[in-house]
């Protein structure tokens, strides 16, 4: 760790060291990994309580690495770099080696040809080829490695400055923290949090992490007045008199930084010294010459990393000769303003080094920068290889050598890529993009790409990290720059339409299928590419809602150079065979997962299972956990609808904690979170669901995940009787889904989740609307597993409209009779399906029933579908058809015996917190005359006994006749014959001394009944 310097002293931290020194303790006596994020403001001492700790950890072992500050784009992992690289220095290439061993760092083998720390360090040789998704080996390798080097001993990992970190630093870092398990490795990490906008992507991650049982959060507080007073006091080598430890403390807050700053100025009372912190940290440099405080300035613009500068640097930019350069440092680093540092300085605080970078006037601060730019070029090993070109290009940039920056810009992005820093590289390529036309030889400055090449490049960087309108864009820039004629420019034209047809795919604007059919319709076959070309068109052919029309244009011009057959299981087939032959194992295993989901869609379950593990293998062979999460969700999809709930909910959740290890939550995360949100509300579990959810949203899921995700959290909030919060999650379900969306999926689920919305609004007209509109667009023996979920919600629309006439609309019976006919038309597979088909046909009964069929036919339809949820284990679906099934059976007998099946439902609706559909239980009970023998989910306490004398019974009446119902009325609704009712009738108004009906409604409203 870097030394504290002679000025500075350590005061009122001794509770925040000795948690820090417990807690590395434990890490390292065998209670496991753990984390501590300490975060506090800007000079508020994180850096000093980090190097003191250092400093007394037992057994030393500490490793440690900063992120770079000053908007130095392009240098990705760079404190996990610096880690590794003194690990490498201390401890050999041996440890790094063995990582490389087939079976582990244990195995007798010889190491293989290429390791994937060789990513990050280049001295370890060249790095594996590249891989679809290789993040994976890489994150992996570097935990082995940090839980080799600690041993039984520990290790203490030191990331400083978090808030300045890059997306791939944090994604490790992640990784990391949901990975190390038991092994003995205190990670330490420090933040400003006064950096901390509303915007800031720590912000979020903080909010995660602390989550982690792992984890600890230390702030940092500023000093009180007295420790402030004896900082003070301890910098000047003399007590303060009380007025001036107050002034001190008013103007400095208790901030170290801004005491030991003022401390050296001569008096606090009364002074004009200055209140702000950037003026004050300035005011302690009134005491420097010119010469001196133009060395500081040079060392301000070469400080990039963790205010760090190494002597040959700054001495070769300064341009004095040595002895002069010698007596500015040894004044500034006497003054406190730089320590000494290794081979170098740094400043006293970052935030110096900030204020006295804000002083350079604008045409001294381009000239300083183009000259650290120069000087790296003379002395490349001023800095470590991994941030050289960064540097270089930020130097050039803000020293406006458009050229050069460009150059830099362009080997910025490559050492990025080479790092899987996707997020970096794009904003580089972007860079080099950015200057093109201000270049004349660019082209030449990237290794003779085109702009069309670059511009290729950057949209797939941006699809690799998950920015899917930034890859549209992109692509859209790049196709309008193709000319039409060279060959060149036809295959140039083939990768950015594939690029966009993934990036339209999650961003649900009109899907990309187009953009697919076109790439393949003019890629060349035999190009390594042209299976993977094919597994994603297979796979967006299958999700499609109309099959393609075989006068296709682009479909006509694929034809005369592959002839294939245009439905997903032929696509799919064919990329298999193509991926195959060019040994694309990577776009085979994709292929199958799309040909198993194909055949489990049809019916062939087995067949179909059997390829999906087959692509399944592939992916894990590949270490390709983003295909092998996709295969994992789409595979749950067809478990549940076998009924194979339990299955399905272990693969997923093993699939999410993967993605989350290594940090791929945000590309694939959101579709696997869906795909277990979706078990978990048909096992009941609807607070789970929505949490799932909640977190997912979080993960900045792509539009089309986001509305998936959407509809999911719109049914469970209806469940739980959250209306609020299912109009909210609606909010995310774009237009009219039946008509704006192409993708079957999308359109159904967005469907069935609006019209859950729309009956609990009672807004029946509007559910009628969607339904009529849904089944006339829908091709419901597409996807029947979707298909029967809206089928059914559709039913139970034509079920509650018929039940409310006048709440209804004239196209109440026109939806009853499609929706008939889609029923009686489309297969049911498995038990899921079954059922939902027996509670569409119990719906559609009730509904019928004002038309002709009898009570008895009603009866008998639900308890066929209860009799089919009793084979599922869905238990809300199960109560759901428990409860018609019980109002069917008072309808067709008023005598029949109900109560178990009410308070079954009543008991389970409670344990799963279904709000709605327990008060539906209770309504009916109430109704009925059956006690449920407890008061409810809220909390078992016993309701009041009706008032004025009245039985239960008399109170319902009373209550239906304040409604203005007839006997008749009251009957039907109480399950009674229309004579018991008029007795109930007399009876209440001989008890209540009433003389009509009429008067009977006004006492039953002072009564509260109504």
């Amino acid at each position: 760790m870097t030394p504290a310097g002679p000025a500075s002293v350590f005061i009122g931290r001794q509770r925040e060291l000795h948690t820090l020194l417990d807690h590395a303790h434990r890490a390292r006596s065998g209670s496991g990994a753990a984390t501590v994020l300490v975060g506090g403001d800007a000079g508020v001492g994180k850096s000093r309580l980090i190097a003191e700790f250092a400093d007394r950890v037992a057994g030393g072992r500490v490793v440690a690495g900063g992120c770079l500050e000053l908007g130095v784009d392009g240098v990705p992992f760079a404190p996990f770099v610096a880690v590794l690289r003194q690990l490498l220095r201390d401890r050999g290439r041996g440890v790094f080696d063995a990582l490389a061993r087939r079976g582990g760092p244990d195995s007798p083998q010889e190491p293989v040809a290429a390791q994937e720390l060789a990513r990050l360090l280049p001295e370890l040789g060249a790095p594996p080829e590249d891989r679809r998704e290789p993040r994976g080996l890489l994150f992996e390798q570097v935990l082995r490695l940090l839980t080799a080097v600690a041993g039984d001993e520990g290790l203490t990992v030191v990331v400083e400055d978090l808030h300045w970190a890059d997306t791939a630093t944090r994604d490790l870092l992640v990784f990391l923290l949901r990975n190390l398990g038991t092994a003995a490795v205190q990670i330490v990490a420090t933040y400003r949090s006064d950096d901390l906008h509303r915007g800031h992507p720590l912000r979020r991650l903080l909010l995660e992490l602390e989550r982690l049982p792992s984890v600890t959060r230390l702030k940092l507080d500023p000093l009180t007045p007295e420790q402030a007073a004896e900082q003070a006091a301890a910098v000047r080598g003399r007590d303060l008199a009380p007025d001036e430890a107050a002034a001190l403390f008013d103007r400095t807050g208790g901030n170290p930084l801004f005491v030991e700053s003022l401390a050296g100025q001569r008096g606090f009372v009364g002074a004009g010294l200055p209140e702000r912190p950037r003026e004050l940290l300035l005011a302690s440099l009134d005491g420097l010459d010119d010469a001196h405080r133009q060395v500081l300035r040079v060392a301000a613009i070469g400080a990039v990393s963790a205010a760090h500068i190494e002597h040959d640097l700054l001495a070769r930019v300064a341009g004095r000769d040595e002895d002069d350069l010698d007596t500015a440092l040894r004044v500034l680093v006497d003054t406190n303003a730089l320590r000494i540092d290794g081979t170098g300085y740094r400043f006293r605080h970052a935030l110096l080094r900030e204020a006295v970078h804000g002083e350079l006037l604008p045409g001294e601060h381009a000239r300083l920068h183009l000259r650290f730019a120069e000087a790296l070029d003379a002395l490349p090993g001023a800095v470590p290889v991994h941030r050289l070109a960064a540097e270089q290009a930020h130097h050039y940039y803000s020293g406006r050598d458009v050229p050069r920056a460009l150059s830099a810009a362009w080997r910025a992005a490559v050492r990025a890529s080479e790092t899987l820093a996707f997020g970096e590289e794009l904003r580089m390529l972007e860079r080099v993009l950015e200057q093109w036309e201000d270049v004349p030889d660019a082209a030449e400055r990237v290794e003779g790409l085109s702009r069309v090449q670059v511009v290729s490049r950057a949209a797939a960087a941006a699809i690799e990290g998950g920015d899917f309108f930034r890859a549209r864009t992109l692509c859209d820039a790049g196709l309008a720059e193709i000319p039409e004629d060279a060959e060149q420019s036809r295959v140039d034209r083939a990768v950015l339409l594939r690029r966009r047809g993934q990036a339209r795919t999650q961003l649900s604007d009109g899907d990309g299928i187009s953009d697919f059919v076109e790439a393949m319709s003019i890629h060349p076959p035999h190009d390594p590419g042209y299976g993977f070309v094919l597994s994603l068109l297979a796979r967006e052919v299958k999700l499609h809602q109309q099959p393609l029309a075989d006068d296709h244009p682009e479909w006509r011009r694929l034809q005369e150079t592959a002839p294939v057959a245009l439905n997903a299981s032929d696509l799919a087939a064919e990329a298999i065979r193509r991926s195959r032959e060019s040994g694309d194992t990577c776009a085979e295993s994709d292929a199958l997962t799309t040909l198993g989901t194909v055949h489990m869609n049809d019916g062939r379950f087995e067949e179909g299972r059997a390829l999906v593990e087959h692509g399944l293998d592939l992916a894990r062979e590949r270490q390709d956990p983003t295909l092998e999460c996709r295969g994992l969700a789409c595979f749950a999809h067809y478990l549940r609808e076998r009924g194979l709930h339990g299955e399905a909910g272990a693969r997923l959740e093993a699939a999410l904690e993967r993605l989350r290890a290594i940090g791929l939550m945000s590309t694939s995360g959101p579709f696997v979170a869906l795909n277990l949100a979706e078990t978990r509300f048909d096992t009941g579990d609807l607070a789970e669901c929505r949490r799932l959810i909640e977190r997912a949203m979080s993960w900045s899921p792509s539009p089309a995940h986001r509305m998936y995700l959407a509809t999911a959290g719109v049914r469970a909030a209806v469940a739980q009787g959250d209306l609020e919060g299912a109009r909210r999650s609606a909010a995310f379900i774009e237009g009219d889904p039946a008509t704006l969306h192409s993708r079957i999926h999308m359109i159904q689920l967005s469907v069935g989740a609006l019209l859950d919305l729309y009956l609990a609004e009672q807004d029946f007209a509007r559910a009628l609307a969607l339904a009529g509109t849904a089944l006339e667009r829908i091709e419901f023996e597409r996807s029947t597993g979707y298909g029967w979920v809206v089928a059914d919600r559709i039913a139970e629309t034509v079920r509650q409209a018929a039940e409310r006439p006048q709440a209804g609309s004239p196209d109440a019976e026109a939806v009853r009779e499609k929706v008939l006919r889609v029923a009686a038309a489309m297969r049911a597979d498995g038990p899921v399906q079954t059922a939902f088909r027996a509670t569409t046909r119990a719906r559609l009964a009730c509904a019928r029933g004002t038309s002709g069929a009898t009570a008895a036919e009603t009866a008998e339809a639900w308890s066929d579908a209860v009799q089919e949820w009793n084979r599922v284990g869905m238990p809300l679906h199960r109560a759901e058809a428990l409860l018609l099934a019980a109002e069917s059976a008072l309808t067709a007998d008023r005598s029949a015996q109900v109560g178990d099946r009410l308070r079954e439902v009543a008991k389970r609706a409670a344990e799963h917190g279904a709000a709605v559909l327990e008060g539906r239980a209770r309504e009916l009970a109430r109704r009925a005359g059956v006690a449920l023998d407890d008061g409810g989910s809220s909390g078992g306490t016993a309701q009041a006994g009706p008032p004025a004398g009245l039985t239960p019974r008399e109170a319902e009446v009373l209550r239906l006749l304040a409604r203005g119902r007839t006997n008749a009325g009251i009957a039907a609704e109480l399950f009674i014959a229309p004579k018991t009712a008029s007795v109930h009738v007399s009876h209440i108004l001989a008890k209540l001394d009433l003389p009509n009906r009429a008067s009977a409604g006004a006492r039953a409203h002072e009564l509260g009944l109504v």
